[in-house]
């Protein structure tokens, strides 16, 4: 159980975890390449590397695509970040799978669109990581210079390795986080699906 483990201990499994998805490690290796701002690979193309290795499916199972975080609030125009995203496409060719590359410092110029709800302007891509619907979602790693791994975790890694999915009612609405919750558990039905807390409403 590697939940269970102390913090630096689940660190190494979850990088020999997330280095048995191929895909993930040349992602990774490819975006150092681009040397964006503050950048992550974060979300589900993480946690969902870690549950089909611990439920013994295939590692990239089920994984749609692979989104790519960064931050860069010199430019909020839409043709800095499409700008990058070509330049993405570039060094992702040939990949079997879509990298999703965003600029978090525009979020909030398009989220209340999206999702129904304002989102104040984000000030890292840490911050951007923490108002994910669930804090299992709230994962990023990208690779040091010097080839390390940094790994941002606020909620640490015990629910990732223990396939509990926890609400994080800071920013999204209930029904994003209900709705992700029901695709993941088709996927993954060994997934625990805590509850909204009625507390916090919608």
């Amino acid at each position: 159980m590697p939940g269970r483990l102390p913090l630096v201990e689940q660190l190494d499994v979850l990088r020999s975890v997330l280095s048995r998805n191929e895909v993930l490690t040349d992602v990774l290796t490819r975006a150092a390449a681009l040397e964006l701002p503050d950048w992550y690979l974060t979300a589900g193309c993480l946690f969902q590397t870690v549950w089909n290795v611990v439920t013994d499916r295939p590692p990239t199972a089920g994984i749609k695509d692979y989104d790519l975080f960064y931050f860069d609030d010199a430019d909020l125009s839409w043709e800095a970040e499409d700008a990058v995203i070509k330049a993405g496409r570039k060094v992702f060719a040939g990949l079997p799978a879509e990298v999703e590359i965003r600029n978090e410092a525009r979020v909030h110029l398009w989220y209340e669109q999206k999702f129904g709800v304002p989102c104040p302007p984000h000030g890292s891509t840490e911050a951007a990581i923490d108002s994910f619907a669930a804090t299992t979602c709230c994962l990023g790693v990208r690779l040091n210079p010097d080839g390390g791994w940094r790994v941002y975790a606020p909620h640490g890694l015990s629910d990732v390795f223990g396939l509990v999915l926890r609400p994080n009612p800071v920013l999204a609405p209930r029904e994003v986080y209900e709705a992700k919750a029901a695709c993941w558990q088709a996927t993954w039905p060994e997934l625990t699906v805590l509850p909204w807390p009625e507390r916090c409403g919608r």
